[in-house]
């Protein structure tokens, strides 16, 4: 079990690294992009991490708190889907109890929650649901119902019904294999980003632009990908390609958002969390 204080630290760090990174279409510290600067992340973490890290709470107060306070900080929307990745690891780091249970025992409060963060979040592209619209003020259902409907349209949604395995299946073994090649931090997590935005469509590309263009994202982020060679820090090749996306408009902040968790996840571990 962690204490909150080397949690809020560990999770401050991955936010950071993954600023550090040159994450295609993303803000990072190479380039601004979609009217934001790294700045604001920066301090969205900073303001997010004692909510992430709060003693005691549960996944729903976590994202709320965190949400809240950088909403009042930057006043947009910087960091909903790493709070709803994070706040799990989060909390099964702080209790000791692996993440599939801490998955399952979510209440009603947790639900009620999540569903406020993400309208005082008000993500871009969101749009309305026949079932569980999280636009109203209704009772919502329980979280794990609620996420199970969104999980076919939404990766973060599909991580609470599938114990996280997109971290898994797809961030940890791309983090390990960066860490053998003996990358840096900011650049194994930018192999990290490039694996998950040429592994699966990013949910937030799907929802503002339709599957024809997230399925051509993560094509060409594929083949991008297989030509690569890490070990050259290859930023003109990045910044090509991270021009090309932003020129259109394209943000892939999934895939941004699950390298943060990835970190984080690598991170509580290395410092002997044991929730898998």
């Amino acid at each position: 079990m962690l204490p909150p204080e080397t949690i809020a630290d560990l999770y401050r760090t991955a936010c950071l690294t993954e600023l550090d990174a040159l994450k295609v279409g993303n803000v990072h510290a190479y380039a601004a992009g979609h009217r934001m600067q790294v700045a604001d992340f920066v301090r969205s973490a900073e303001v997010s991490a004692p909510g992430l890290a709060m003693a005691g709470a549960g996944i729903g107060a976590r994202v709320l708190a965190g949400v809240a306070a950088t909403r009042e900080a930057v006043g947009q929307n910087t960091n909903l889907g790493i709070l709803l990745l994070c706040a799990p690891l989060a909390r099964a780091a702080e209790t000791g109890r692996p993440l599939e249970e801490v998955l399952a025992s979510v209440v009603s409060a947790d639900a009620r929650d999540v569903f406020a963060a993400i309208r005082l979040a008000s993500p871009g592209g969101l749009g309305r649901a026949e079932r569980y619209d999280v636009t109203t003020d209704a009772e919502p259902p329980p979280l794990s119902h609620a996420m199970a409907e969104a999980a076919p349209r939404d990766r973060i949604a599909r991580a609470y019904v599938t114990g996280f395995a997109d971290i898994t299946g797809i961030g940890l073994p791309a983090l390990a294999e960066a860490r053998a090649l003996g990358l840096d931090a900011a650049w194994t997590a930018s192999a990290v980003h490039l694996a998950y935005l040429a592994a699966v469509p990013d949910s937030h590309v799907l929802r503002k632009h339709g599957s024809e263009v997230a399925d051509a994202v993560r094509e060409s982020a594929s083949a991008l990908r297989e030509r690569i060679d890490w070990t050259a820090r290859p930023v003109a090749q990045l910044l090509v390609h991270d021009a090309q996306l932003k020129d259109r408009g394209i943000n892939p902040g999934t895939s941004a958002d699950f390298t943060v968790a990835t970190l984080f996840w690598r991170h509580l571990v290395d410092e002997g969390a044991a929730f898998v």
